[in-house]
């Protein structure tokens, strides 16, 4: 009753916040508690200009750190925002007021249990750079390296989770409601969001992402990660050697310096590709704001608090898929999401084929430097609901991935399309990892992995066993000591195939 009232009042300052930037239209989206949706239109609402997506995108700027994140991570979702809103919010600022260069002082001699003056010659009290997580100080340590320092915002952590609190609540409101948005896995989403901000407010999980990341692409060319300064890294500090260039969507600027802007565009593509693809572990931050070109022509990174990972079957799919598009062969489209389990096993292929050409076809009918990826994840997440699809949370960074790399692309040359650039390599991929050498790898991987676990399941089967027969399935004594005396000696599988047996027929039986 308590956290009721208390996320009602929360939800009142939110619907307040929302009016006065003419954006209630999320709230009245959801149907959910109308009542406080009329009051904040009659008592608060006032008239303002701009798309609504940017209406929003300003009230949410307004409310603070969670808030930005949310705007940011909804982003990913046309199919319940619309294209237009999305792509309105992809553009929200993650920038917020400084705060006092005595409170990072503070935080860091906390953290790292030393004077800043022992830790470093020069400490720039003006910050470079201030968002909703953390700001970043430019420093100069005792050994004479330039380095930038990311210090975390006083009482972020208890903002947070005040805020991810009214998260499940309306997530759970929102399910209530709207039983068939179930779907939609709402509280899985804010679960998943959780995490991510969970690890964006840890410093030393940043510098191992920057780390494993830098060691993942130490033989790729044209791209650098900052070197990860370990000693004067703690939970809600982080310090890495400071970078600088171009940032990478200046066009004029790279040109004016030098620089092969065609170049530059093959590099992101390659990289982001061995992120996604090779390497599985991805940076899934990558606006203009985080990359920069340095006056080698290289494409350095910064920012490591938005990670992402694909595990081996998921980019298997994935690879399958996005190539099934380029290649137009809508039926492998269509089979890829039913192994992968995305769409129910009662829906029609046929029908799921026919609805990918539906969403393919306008997108790739069009000149090559028009072609969209990002476009038609998003149009793809938006059959979700006739194919009873359930969300996938661990693709909506990567949408949200491409759609920024698409952006930076073709403000580098927009008569080039990233996917041009990426199709052979993604050929080649999937190749090399779809083959029947490669699937039969594979295979014996599994088998060993699971013999590697038969011991444990004998065990459980054993004690299941044991259950059964002091319960339901009564089977003697001298049996169940046989049985157990033949798993140690070692013969496991006939034991397991045995045992399994036995309980689906005692499980029939009840």
């Amino acid at each position: 009753m308590i956290r009721s009232l208390r996320n009602l009042g929360r939800l009142i300052g939110i619907a307040r916040a929302l009016a006065h930037h003419d954006a209630l239209f999320p709230l009245e989206r959801l149907g959910i508690l109308p009542g406080i949706t009329t009051g904040a239109r009659v008592l608060w609402q006032t008239k303002a200009t701009g798309r609504p997506g940017e209406r929003l995108a300003a009230a949410l700027q307004s409310m603070g750190p969670t808030f930005i994140k949310i705007g940011q991570a909804l982003s990913t979702r046309p199919d319940l925002m619309g294209d237009e809103i999305a792509s309105d919010l992809s553009n929200l600022q993650d920038r917020l007021p400084p705060f006092p260069a005595a409170d990072a002082r503070a935080i860091i001699e906390a953290e790292l249990g030393a004077r800043v003056g022992e830790l470093f010659a020069e400490f720039d009290d003006s910050p470079m750079a201030a968002a909703s997580i953390a700001q970043v100080h430019g420093a100069v340590t005792r050994e004479g390296e330039a380095v930038a320092v990311k210090v975390l915002r006083p009482a972020i952590e208890a903002a947070f989770t005040r805020d991810l609190d009214l998260l499940y609540w309306l997530a759970e409101i929102v399910e209530r409601a709207h039983p068939g948005w179930r779907r939609l896995r709402s509280r899985e989403v804010v679960s998943t969001f959780a995490r991510a901000v969970g690890i964006e407010m840890d410093m030393s999980l940043e510098a191992a992402a920057a780390s494993e990341l830098r060691d993942n692409l130490a033989n790729d060319d044209g791209f650098r990660i900052p070197i990860v300064d370990w000693r004067r890294t703690a939970r809600r500090v982080l310090t890495c050697q400071r970078v600088g260039g171009i940032p990478i969507d200046e066009r004029a600027a790279l040109i004016d310096a030098g620089h092969d802007v065609d170049a530059i565009l093959g590099k992101a593509a390659r990289t982001i590709f061995n992120q996604v693809f090779r390497d599985g572990f991805f940076h899934a931050d990558l606006h203009p704001g985080n990359l920069f070109v340095d006056e080698r022509g290289d494409i350095v990174a910064v920012d490591f608090g938005i990670m992402c990972r694909l595990d081996r079957k998921t980019r298997r799919y994935l690879a399958e898929m996005l190539l099934g598009f380029l290649t137009r062969n809508y039926r492998r489209v269509a089979e890829v999401h039913f192994e992968a389990g995305y769409v129910p096993a009662n829906q029609s292929v046929d029908t799921f084929m026919q609805a990918c050409r539906s969403i393919g076809e306008p997108i790739l009918g069009r000149p090559a430097r028009d072609i969209s990826i990002a476009h038609l994840l998003a149009q793809l997440f938006r059959t979700t609901e006739t194919f009873a699809m359930e969300t996938q949370p661990q693709l909506l960074l990567l949408q949200k991935n491409l759609l920024l790399a698409e952006g930076i692309g073709r403000r580098l040359n927009p008569e080039i399309n990233i996917w041009q650039l990426a199709q052979p390599l993604i050929e080649n991929w999937v190749v090399h990892n779809l083959g029947p050498e490669t699937r039969i790898r594979d295979g014996m991987a599994e088998g060993i992995d699971a013999l590697h676990k038969l011991p444990r399941i004998a065990a459980e089967v054993e004690a299941a066993l044991a259950t059964l027969s002091t319960g339901g399935l009564k089977l003697h004594p001298e049996t169940v000591a046989h049985l157990a005396q033949k798993n140690r000696r070692g013969n496991a599988l006939p034991w397991i195939v045995f045992s399994i047996i036995v309980i689906a027929i005692a499980t029939m039986a009840l």
